[in-house]
């Protein structure tokens, strides 16, 4: 199949996927419970595909995703509470200090640039350290930043504790589609660039990459500010989709859910963070909220349904899936449609021998 015919095939079913998300939108209760999990979805695979480029690309174990995401979500926040409204948001500091309303997808853009200048400042000591250390060093990062968004003393930026609140959002399930669309489809352009192959080759042996003449801290340093910069892009959409914000709710936990959808679908494979993102949300948030709630068949009361027995089911299956699928879903394969036509004339291909073997 040409390259050609391959985006062709590519591009009308992205454009079929928006029209099926389209009609739903015009044609289905908002409140379904499904649009929540396609908005989630659609968040927690961009962060997760930011997260691969630099632990399954690049190799560099960071576990500050959650701070990245925090620093977006407050910029988002921050810049878009209506001037009319920030006496009401800011009461406990008069007001607040800023006094300007930019657009939302400006915003959303700063949320990135600004997660990515915080990232390039922390890099510069921090990608100096390997492995274990450098995971220490960045959960650090993100729990001080935490700690840091909720003191009084930033109140008149960050509201202290209290939430954040009154910013505008969009509802539209393809809004959010569209928007991580766009920026996983860049860090896939990356990837297959020539800086994709020097994050490879560091990932692979950094010994034989520094001796192939690149530079492994110029390369390090890119990784952790694209990588931190769509990170704070979904932080952003994270703010826009739950309405309010409050920096208690970035802890540790939300960076280990992160970093377990991309074991999950596969650490160096993009569309297997996609799927693991979405088939997360749908078991976290969906499918198994029965398991939360008694249940009674005629007289008699079903056994182990209570509060907080979804996550132990939720728990089993990760441990079964893990235990088979070593590498993840898709371990280091994509999902492309050049794949499928490739197996398929496989499959005739043998069909076709078999046939004519048999005939004669």
């Amino acid at each position: 199949m040409s390259k050609r015919k391959e985006a062709a095939i590519s591009a009308l079913l992205i454009a079929g996927l928006l029209l099926v998300l389209f009609i739903m939108e015009r044609t289905l209760p908002e409140t379904m419970m499904l649009f929540t999990v396609l908005k989630k979805g659609a968040i927690y695979a961009l962060v997760a595909v930011s997260m691969n480029l630099l632990n399954g690309f690049t190799g560099l174990f960071s576990l500050g995703q959650a701070g990245f995401m925090l620093v977006g979500a407050y910029t988002y926040g921050v810049l878009t509470i209506p001037v009319s409204q920030r006496p009401n948001v800011y009461m406990y500091f008069d007001g607040g200090l800023i006094q300007f309303a930019l657009h939302p997808i400006l915003a959303i853009v700063l949320a990135g640039l600004i997660a990515g200048l915080f990232a390039y400042l922390i890099g510069l000591p921090v990608l100096r350290l390997k492995s274990d250390y450098l995971a220490i060093a960045t959960l650090g990062f993100a729990e001080i930043m935490r700690a840091l968004f909720q003191w009084d003393k930033l109140g008149p930026i960050t509201n202290g504790s209290n939430l954040l609140r009154n910013y505008p959002s969009y509802k539209s399930v393809m809004f959010y589609f569209i928007a991580s669309g766009i920026c996983i489809a860049l860090i896939v352009m990356m990837i297959n660039s020539t800086y994709g192959r020097a994050f490879k080759a560091i990932r692979d042996d950094e010994v034989a990459a520094e001796a192939m003449g690149i530079n492994l801290a110029h390369h390090k340093r890119i990784a952790f500010v694209v990588s931190s910069f769509f990170a704070g892009i979904s932080g952003a959409l994270l703010a826009m989709y739950q309405t309010s914000i409050q920096a208690a709710m970035f802890k540790s936990a939300m960076t280990y859910e992160i970093l377990l959808i991309v074991v999950i679908g596969g650490i160096g494979s993009v569309t297997g963070s996609c799927i693991s993102a979405f088939l997360f949300i749908i078991l976290s948030e969906w499918l198994l909220r029965f398991l939360d709630n008694e249940m009674y068949i005629g007289s008699f009361k079903v056994p182990l349904l209570r509060s907080g027995f979804r996550q132990v089911v939720f728990a089993v299956i990760i441990m079964i899936i893990v235990l088979f699928f070593r590498k993840g879903i898709m371990g280091t394969r994509e999902f492309s449609v050049r794949g499928i036509a490739d197996r398929i004339a496989g499959r005739s291909r043998k069909n076709t021998v078999k046939g004519g073997g048999a005939d004669e």
